[in-house]
């Protein structure tokens, strides 16, 4: 449907309504407006401020008098088109609202032109909630800051849907909007337009489905805006205090949650399934198409992903559930369920390297058609935190270009075929301890290693609870003690130091080891894999 030219006069002067906080006046306390659409059974000519005498299109609004505290109702059931840039502050009491009413499905806004549904430029306290988006030509929301910082904005119970979810050949544009990311919601760009950060924004309880991108949040990188620039020129002006939980996104062409610039922001409780479907072929001559990841980090501070679970990536460059990238210090991956993918990690820092970050209580299963690394290039991760991680049919795994990193009680434990590797350099400060190892020659850095079966509750790799260890498993009471953690993978209190993501004193199942002929054959196979590994590399 094309939009009508009175609906094109009306967002204009709905922008202009909202072009300045000096235009309205702040509510008092309790003192609201009401503004109801029905699309089913609306009209035009009612006022749209009373419940039953509601407004059938958006372009119905008229004698806009918008004030904090003010709610723009949409009528459950019912679809509008909807293409609106606001400019607007609401308060923390009262917040500008736009919501659904009724019973039925959940109201759809949406555009098929190529734009977004909502601009929320220069706005803070504005709640979206329970309502349905959809843009197959454009994108969801886009807030942006051009001349004040933004603060409080809450996403909540939106339904987004079908926003460009094709493939394509390279990645996205972050830099002008929701409509040319392919993406539910974005967060400034790459590069950014100004130097005013988007703070306490909330984005709870939402699903993706059958979009491109889902939460892409970018900031201010530096002066010039040129995120590509010399490590003397970086100066984030961060987004703080972002918080995206509960949310489901899946069947995506590409990712999910990207936390870029962001200081003290927490991803948690969120499950990112079959995203990253792209790009999961190479090209004709061998080389990768683009590379895109299902959550990841870009030049943050000091901010966590936990209780996720990450499957089913595709992307052949990239996939990975664990990814510090570009500048990200003191950032951490904690109690992450990540299968089925590419790769379990690949860290990529730039410049001088990352500082500070921690990936522990992770349970990888079957992440294994790539390689997984701690860190590509020589800048490497320094201060990184490897510990009680269970990492089960991996490809190859590398702890490679590391300073003063601590590996520590985890699992390794590679597909068949699979191959290890790490930095012999003692120089660099690494600490390796109470690790286990199986089907994989031990490190000879590794103090009081083990090589040996972990003894797992189960054998159903589609099941978590089956990595759980057996109370007469050796890890069980063997892993080194770590301080600042209370509760295991499984989310049970610590009570144990185990080697591996389950911190209990294990299930009552029988521990099936290995007979020691079986393994020292093992072993001796392992060593000759290591070598013929080793040699390729330094031959390729």
């Amino acid at each position: 449907m094309k939009t009508s030219k009175r609906m094109l006069c009306f967002l204009i002067v709905f922008s202009l309504v909202f072009a300045s906080v000096g235009f309205f006046a702040y509510a008092e306390e309790g003192e609201k407006n009401y503004y109801y659409l029905d699309s089913v059974s609306g009209d035009d000519a009612n006022s749209g401020t009373d419940i039953n005498s509601p407004v059938k299109t958006i372009a119905g609004l008229k004698n806009l008098d918008i004030k904090a505290g003010t709610h723009f109702l949409f009528k459950n059931g019912g679809e509008y088109e909807c293409a609106v840039t606001l400019t607007c502050n609401g308060t923390k009491d009262n917040p500008i609202v736009i919501s659904s009413y009724g019973e039925g499905d959940k109201a759809l806004l949406w555009t098929n032109e190529r734009t977004d549904v909502f601009r929320l430029f220069d706005c803070s306290y504005i709640t979206v909630s329970d309502v349905h988006i959809k843009a197959p030509n454009g994108g969801g929301i886009w807030i942006d800051t051009y001349t004040q910082t933004s603060e409080g904005i809450i996403i909540e119970d939106v339904l987004f849907t079908d926003m460009q979810n094709y493939k394509v050949h390279s990645r996205d544009d972050f830099s002008n909007g929701a409509a040319a990311a392919r993406a539910a919601v974005i967060v400034k760009g790459l590069p950014a337009k100004s130097r005013y950060a988007v703070n306490n924004l909330t984005i709870r309880n939402c699903e993706v489905d059958n979009c491109a991108n889902g939460f892409i949040i970018w900031g201010s990188w530096n002066e010039q805006q040129a995120p590509w620039c010399e490590e003397d020129e970086i100066d984030p002006v961060f987004n703080e205090g972002l918080l995206i939980e509960g949310c489901y996104l899946h069947d995506m062409d590409a990712e999910a949650v990207l936390v870029g610039m962001c200081k003290g922001a927490l991803v948690t409780n969120c499950r990112a399934i079959n995203c990253c479907q792209g790009g999961a072929e190479l090209l004709e001559d061998g080389r990768v198409e683009y590379f895109t990841a299902a959550m990841w980090f870009w030049g943050s501070e000091s901010s966590t992903i936990q209780y996720c679970e990450i499957a089913g990536q595709k992307n052949i460059g990239d996939g990975m559930a664990i990814d510090f990238d570009s500048h990200s210090n003191n950032c951490t991956y904690q109690y992450i369920y990540s299968h089925d993918n590419v790769r379990f990690m690949c860290n990529c820092p730039n410049y001088s390297g990352q500082y500070g970050n921690t990936v522990r209580y992770c349970l990888s299963v079957n992440d294994n058609k790539g390689r997984s690394t701690t860190a590509v290039g020589a800048c490497g991760e320094h201060n990184f935190s490897f510990y009680n991680n269970t990492v089960i049919n991996c490809g190859e795994f590398q702890f490679k270009n590391l300073y003063d990193a601590y590996i520590a009680n985890n699992i390794i434990a590679p597909a068949d075929g699979g191959t290890f590797a790490y930095d012999m350099d003692e120089s660099r400060g690494n600490v390796f301890e109470n690790n286990c190892y199986y089907k994989v020659m031990t490190p000879l850095v590794d103090i009081g290693a083990m090589n040996t079966v972990p003894g797992f509750a189960g054998d159903d790799y589609n099941d978590a609870n089956s990595f759980i260890l057996s109370a007469e498993s050796p890890l069980i009471g063997a892993g080194a003690p770590v301080k600042g953690v209370e509760k295991d993978f499984y989310g049970n209190p610590i009570t144990s130091n185990n080697i591996g993501c389950y911190g209990g004193t294990g299930a009552d199942v029988e521990y099936d080891g290995e007979n020691i002929i079986v393994k020292i054959i093992r072993t001796v196979l392992d060593i000759i894999e290591t070598v013929i590994h080793e040699i390729s590399v330094i031959f390729d």
